[in-house]
């Protein structure tokens, strides 16, 4: 009985990795349209002291904005989400897929090839460079600089 406890559990851990659960309240809970998108009546329209309008058509402007708004955005979004949720996944999966499969490959041949070319190249600096500096810092090393301050 525990044995098919864990194996149906096990099934449960699979299926998650593949369907997530999503949140319909918290619709960005990492924020990344916090300051983008955040638009009210008050960002776009404010009448400055001494200049008011009439307080019912203040108050039927903000309705009038708001509900629009409101209702625009829930109609393009029931219009256009659904298309554009499958090109935004059809692209982020062709990235994914050149990135998997073509990058870090290609990254991970040229480190394993500069490997050796880096080898090869560090033994020349060690076998020509080396001795030439080392014989400079040598012919330099007995130079000393007197300062003497002339009146």
């Amino acid at each position: 009985m525990a044995e098919e406890q864990t194996e149906l559990e096990e099934r449960i851990i699979i299926k998650d990795q593949h369907i997530k659960e999503i949140d319909l309240v918290n619709r960005d809970p990492k924020h990344i349209n916090e300051d983008v998108v955040k638009v009210d009546f008050e960002d776009v329209i404010a009448e400055p002291v001494g200049t008011y309008s009439f307080d019912g058509v203040w108050k039927t402007s903000y309705t009038t904005f708001t509900v629009s708004k409101y209702w625009c955005y829930r109609l393009l979004s029931a219009i256009l989400g659904i298309p554009l949720a499958v090109v935004w996944g059809f692209l982020f999966a062709l990235i994914s897929f050149c990135h998997i499969w073509a990058v870090v490959p290609c990254i991970k041949s040229y480190l394993i090839e500069i490997q050796c070319v880096s080898r090869i190249y560090s033994l020349c600096i060690h076998t020509f460079c080396d001795p030439l500096f080392e014989a400079l810092s040598k012919i330099c090393s007995n130079i000393r600089v007197a300062l003497r301050k002339e009146i």
